[in-house]
């Protein structure tokens, strides 16, 4: 689904539910007795280490939280989670925000956060490195043990925080904020959910051919990512032989795709979902021609695509993510009608093929996104989701329904699968959702604490995000 290189590229993956990209000077405060350091490692299974904040009157904590592997039996294994908290007062509500996979280790600033000026908490999810336990047992590698780890660990520090909480999170970070809030709607007071994709019914995937046969208004820059991806399969000899001399600079191995050709292939089925996820209509000028040097072609795929990422080295972080798209999630299957009969692998294009073989995966035919599907429709409350008009993963998106209430769908006109949309809605759209939020966290909106515009550079949730 996400989320490929995190595009759907594979279904990575991973966009940011958006940063400030403002950082102050260097701020360490001082720890006074029985201050939040104290009543943070009063907490049982809570591991504290208080490092350099970078942003001005906020103190950082890098914590880790011992959670049950298996939440149906508490007492058995557990293993060590990790978070991140950005602490500006026990009197500010709190933002959960959920990656969906690793958690950032550098500070920032999810729009959210800076809109009601709150705490910020950023949650790893399980089976991502290092929250994972060993052996690991990949059937509790699901969607509503993830759900119980953020109750646990809402619950844990809600004896701190009594003010309002409010999650968010893009892309698969956006969906694992969805299906927390099924399991569990009354840990948060509402949600800000980027363009998260919601794939209730994984053998229906015609959307995504509309997709690609309508996004933007510029018919030719459509037809030129289609014939550059045929380009490059017809340069496969030339292309190859420069990724195989990468691949040989760099260490990378093709252990789960089993061949470089088989990688570089997947790939080419990524260019033109790849894209559109990370790049504007206005990029289309910068594509090379397809008379084009074959240096040229390759930067060119290896820029929007990333080589890289389909070699044992860019897939394996990943693993936790391809198993639940392949268990639970579903996943993206366009037509690559365009392509043939020039692929070879097409059928390689899905999750199973990303994780090793000796983890067992039974997709569930779509029965848990389903649920999700018609909880939220009919039961969803205080929603806020918010997807890029030209982003591939909007294709499937979340609906709303006659039992959803005081929830809203936004779409951000020519936007891609980029963090920070609230800021790129109309204008009256704009102010709905930002008194929205307010309301929800109990606090007066603050326009001068918001600074418009994305820095995708820095933001999490795009450095993270596969393309499937």
């Amino acid at each position: 689904m996400t989320m490929r290189r995190v595009s759907r590229g594979v279904l990575a993956l991973l966009l940011a539910a958006g940063l400030t990209g403002t950082a102050a000077q260097a701020v360490q405060a001082a720890p006074a007795a029985g201050d939040i350091a104290d009543r943070l490692k009063a907490i049982p299974g809570m591991q504290v280490e208080e490092r350099t904040s970078t942003i001005a009157g906020v103190r950082w904590f890098w914590l880790t939280y011992r959670q049950p592997v298996d939440h149906k039996r508490p007492h058995g294994r557990w293993f060590e989670q990790r978070l991140m908290l950005q602490h500006k007062s026990e009197d500010r509500p709190v933002v959960l925000y959920t990656s969906g996979y690793n958690t950032p280790e550098t500070m920032f600033t999810a729009e959210p956060t800076t809109l009601v000026d709150g705490n910020q908490i950023s949650l790893e999810h399980r089976y991502f490195t290092p929250s994972r336990p060993e052996p690991a047992d990949w059937t509790k590698d699901t969607i509503w043990q993830a759900a119980t780890d953020e109750h646990r660990l809402i619950g844990a520090l809600k004896k701190i925080y009594k003010r309002k909480w409010i999650s968010t999170g893009g892309s698969k970070g956006g969906m694992t904020g969805v299906y927390h809030k099924r399991f569990y709607p009354g840990d948060v007071d509402g949600s800000v959910v980027y363009v998260a994709p919601n794939d209730s019914d994984n053998d229906e995937d015609s959307r995504y051919d509309e997709f690609f046969r309508t996004v933007g208004t510029d018919d030719e820059c459509r037809a030129h990512l289609k014939n550059l991806a045929r380009e490059f399969l017809k340069r496969r000899p030339a292309m190859l032989k420069r990724f195989k001399a990468e691949a040989a600079r760099n260490g990378w191995t093709f252990s789960l795709l089993r061949t470089p050709d088989r990688a570089f292939e997947n790939s080419v089925m990524d260019y033109e979902w790849a894209f559109w996820q990370y790049s504007l209509q206005t990029d289309c000028p910068d594509l090379p021609p397809l008379d084009a040097s074959d240096d040229d072609l390759y930067a060119s795929l290896d820029a929007i695509s990333g080589l890289s990422f389909y070699t044992d080295q860019g897939l394996s972080p990943y693993i936790p993510y391809y198993y639940q798209a392949g268990t639970q999630l579903g996943w993206p299957t366009p037509q690559f009608t365009w392509l043939r009969p020039l692929l070879r692998y097409e059928s390689s294009y899905q999750p199973r093929t990303y994780v090793p073989m000796n983890i067992p995966m039974r997709f569930d035919g779509g029965r848990a996104m389903r649920d999700i599907d018609r909880w939220v429709r009919n039961h969803g409350s205080r929603l806020m989701f918010i997807y890029g008009e030209n982003d591939p993963w909007g294709s499937e998106r979340f609906r709303l329904g006659k039992g959803s209430t005081d929830s809203a769908v936004y779409t951000a006109p020519g936007m891609n699968h980029s963090a920070r949309l609230i800021t790129r809605l109309p204008a009256d759209q704009q102010a709905k959702a930002i008194a929205d939020l307010n309301r929800w966290a109990g606090t007066t909106p603050s326009p001068q604490l918001f600074k418009a515009g994305p820095n995708v550079e820095t933001d999490p949730l795009r450095l993270q995000r596969p393309p499937l």
